[in-house]
């Protein structure tokens, strides 16, 4: 028999959010220029904005899931579901089953409608798609190709004298530190868990400890932000200046034309079964 020491944990590890940091690989995805990935977000969140119904929130997810497949997303960066979480998702999808409406069946004496449960159903898968079109821009974009491709979809705004540049690297700036910030605020939290807390008599010393406790994490905090600060802005000095972050050549290719197209046809056929016999939003 096995021993109960060489068993695997029955409780794994929590994985944390992966944000801002792209999964390597070279697939089409990847090569997609990321002005493309941008454009592509924008026009298919304004679709389930106006028209936020089953048929375009389902073509949408068909989407994500064959992009994350053709960039072979492992499941290993999708973060774990805290518990609290689906506590409250079942808290909302039973406080919003009591406002009824159709569709409703006859229970016995009792009309039951699930007009309620559905809208919110709709919503949370809503959110879900939102955040995975969010995600595999993430996943599939290096940081430093974000700058020029919004430095050149920014190009007509110039004529209007708007500082597109300038705009172009400080998203840079604030996609490329905010890794490094959660890394450092990570590393806090974890050294504030291990100082040992000394005994407490009463409500009064306990608040006064956590009133310490808290400015120390927030000086703490400004410190480690202004030192990645200036290690950033020495590396960006080093390499020429912010206007190398925006000057990179950065066109679309011919993929991102085809990655455009099938963009428009999800999107055509959405409207097309949102607006004659498969609609369900409150748009139509």
């Amino acid at each position: 028999m096995t021993s109960p020491e060489g068993a695997p944990p029955r409780n794994p590890t929590r994985r944390s959010v992966v944000l801002l940091r792209p999964v390597p690989g070279d697939s089409v995805i990847h090569r997609l220029w990321a002005g493309t990935k941008l454009l592509i977000v924008f026009v298919l969140g304004v679709l389930m904005t106006f028209y936020p119904g089953w048929v375009p929130i389902a073509l949408v997810a068909v989407l994500v899931g064959v992009a994350a497949y053709l960039a072979h997303i492992p499941r290993g960066v999708l973060p774990s579901i805290p518990g609290w979480l689906w506590f409250f998702l079942f808290l909302g999808g039973f406080t919003a089953s009591f406002a009824g409406g159709a569709p409703e069946f006859v229970v016995g004496s009792v009309t039951v409608g699930l007009g309620g449960l559905l809208n919110f159903l709709r919503i949370t898968a809503l959110s879900i798609v939102l955040l995975g079109l969010g995600a595999m821009v993430s996943w599939t974009t290096n940081v430093s190709d974000v700058a020029p491709a919004v430095a050149t979809l920014g190009k007509p705004f110039r004529r209007l004298r708007i500082p597109v540049d300038d705009w172009a690297v400080t998203l840079a700036l604030a996609l490329r530190s905010f890794p490094m910030l959660i890394d450092e605020f990570r590393v806090l939290f974890a050294a504030r868990k291990l100082r040992p807390r000394p005994p407490v008599a009463n409500r009064r010393e306990r608040r006064r400890r956590w009133g310490i406790e808290l400015v120390d994490l927030l000086a703490a905090a400004v410190t480690v932000t202004l030192r990645r600060g200036d290690e950033m802005g020495d590396a960006i000095t080093a390499r020429g200046g912010t206007g190398q972050i925006s000057a990179a050549e950065s066109t679309p290719a011919r993929r991102d034309w085809i990655a455009m197209a099938i963009v428009v046809v999800v999107c055509a056929l959405a409207l097309t079964a949102e607006l004659t016999v498969l609609g369900s939003s409150s748009a139509r």
